[in-house]
Parts: C-alpha cells; structure tokens; sequence
C-alpha cells in the first residue's frame, strides 16, 4: 500500500548547501511565538508554539549534511483536535534535498500525517504555508515569517 503521508516539493534556485544551511535555522521559516532550542545538529531539540493550539518539540534523528534531515516529533499538543491532541507526537518530519538541473529540489515529507488523522486536513493547508510559502521565502529573504 503506498504511504499517504503529507509530501510537499519545491524547486528552489540555490544550492543543496545553501537550502540545507536554512533548513537548520529553523526559528527563520517555522515559528509561531515561540522558538526553543537548537535546530543544527543531531540529537538537537526544539520546540515550536503557536499561542495555546499547537506545541511540538522535535529531536533531529537523521542528518546527512547537504542531502537530508529527518526530525523526530517526541512530544505534540495541537488543542483544537477533539479526539488526540498528541496526533504528532512519533511522527517524522523528513527534508531530502536533490539537484535537479541547475536547480534544487527540496522534498518535504510529513510521515505519519495521513488523511485518517483528525488534523490532516488543516495541517497540509499549514504545512503549504510553511514549506511552499514561508521557507521559499526565506531562501530569498533571509526570513520567511510574517
């Protein structure tokens, strides 16, 4: 059965370094209030939050310098949810970055954000902002909050 999980993808007009270098400044693309904690190197942990309706706190599990960084979310409290608040708690959030011609490709993978979870309908319109809108921005910026 092929994985649903969320996946978004962008062609982005930098290097692999240079999108891997803004991958791990994380607090410059995905933040709401809060930004907690280091976000560069393995065993790092961060923590993002929205006001009081999303808390996550990611551990980086996986790096491959230049071509992939795979976060571990080990804690998630999303508060509008009725049925599991902590639906992305043990979810992967899975960054796999290849060249495709003079450009780019950065390939984002929510694993374990599927259409069955009660968030997934909202969070893939969240996650477009973020990887689509927000992090293109920020490769060409500097910063793609706000």
């Amino acid at each position: 059965m092929k994985d649903q999980s969320y996946t978004a993808t962008i062609a982005i007009a930098h290097s692999p370094k240079d999108v891997f270098d803004r991958l791990k400044k994380v607090s410059t693309w995905w933040s709401g209030e809060g930004f907690e904690g280091r976000s560069a190197n393995p065993g790092d942990e961060f923590t993002i939050r929205h006001g009081d309706v999303h808390y996550s706190k990611q551990k980086l599990v996986d790096v491959i310098p230049d071509r992939k960084i795979v976060w571990l979310v080990t804690e998630s409290r999303l508060t509008w949810l009725e049925r599991d608040q902590h639906e992305w708690t043990n979810t992967k959030m899975i960054f796999e970055i290849v060249t495709k011609g003079d450009m780019t490709e950065l390939t984002f993978t929510h694993e374990g954000l599927v259409p069955e979870k009660e968030c997934y309908s909202k969070c893939i319109q969240g996650w477009d902002v973020v990887i689509k809108v927000a992090f293109a921005k920020a490769m060409v910026t500097g910063d793609g909050r706000g």
